[in-house]
């Protein structure tokens, strides 16, 4: 039965109402096997005002529907995941921030269905082509199917294949392998993804996990800092969310209904994110 998952702390990711669309890698079964990757358990978000430290703090992420877990679940699966993203960073070009704000972003940062029966953390289709395993699943349409991995590092492979291959994103092989902001903008301009706020969501996350040490790592003395987007001052219409931070508290800070300030950002819900940037002017 597919789980539902209802943010209530929004502490990451801009929870716009559009996701990405799935990509569909071209390679077919792999062969070469590697140590299995331990799956991250699931943690369920908790409601606001829950006394329990761990869940104090929670992360929104989109999978395959809205899933709330909690920040320390969120480094858990970076810490798990970061030598896989360096090592295709190495292989294929493609920077490790990059990856893994897309795997944390795309699996529900592991607890996500896909990622949990299918070690699909990238939302990889069947097509045309696939020999392997697959788990039928609804998406774009019911019950679609979908690679499964014996191992998830298979997946974070068909990712890269899939980037790598196919010509549109060729571009962004162009780009400074440590500008995680042109990759994430250049994404989306490529068609990876139809959410119109799938860049700032990658940014997001990079910034506030500070992924871009882990791309430093791999290119070395050759690394050059960007400025943050998160650094950045924001003009007299824009406002940043903060930390404790409500739509409606927002609303009554700017003199606006909670219905203006969701028309004017063009939110589907009451859903905010801390670092979040938000419109209070028209």
């Amino acid at each position: 039965m597919k789980r539902i998952f209802i943010l209530f702390l929004a502490l990451s990711l801009y929870s716009c109402g559009s996701s990405s669309k799935v990509r569909t890698a071209s390679t077919g079964s792999h062969k070469g096997k590697t140590a299995p990757v331990k799956k991250v358990p699931v943690v369920h978000g908790k409601q606001s005002g829950t006394s329990s430290q761990n869940q104090s703090k929670s992360e929104v992420l989109e999978a395959t529907s809205k899933i709330s877990v909690t920040t320390e679940l969120v480094k858990a699966y970076i810490a798990q995941y970061k030598e896989i993203a360096k090592e295709n960073m190495r292989k294929h070009g493609i920077p490790s921030s990059i990856t893994l704000a897309q795997g944390v972003l795309e699996s529900g940062a592991g607890t996500g269905i896909l990622a949990q029966k299918a070690n699909n953390h990238f939302g990889i289709k069947c097509h045309t082509g696939w020999t392997g395993e697959s788990v039928h699943h609804d998406d774009d349409a019911a019950q679609e199917c979908f690679r499964k991995y014996e191992l998830a590092s298979e997946s974070y492979r068909d990712h890269s294949l899939f980037l790598t291959t196919r010509s549109r994103y060729a571009n962004l092989f162009k780009l400074d392998k440590g500008n995680y902001v042109e990759w994430a903008k250049g994404l989306r301009a490529a068609g990876y993804a139809t959410d119109v706020k799938y860049p700032e969501k990658l940014i997001g996350l990079i910034e506030r996990y500070e992924l871009y040490k882990i791309d430093e790592e791999v290119i070395g003395s050759g690394y050059q800092p960007i400025a943050k987007i998160s650094d950045k001052p924001l003009d007299d219409k824009s406002y940043r969310v903060s930390q404790g931070d409500t739509l409606y508290s927002i609303s009554r800070k700017f003199n606006l209904s909670v219905d203006e300030l969701m028309k004017i950002n063009g939110l589907p819900d009451n859903a905010i994110s801390i670092g979040q940037i938000l419109k209070i002017k028209s």
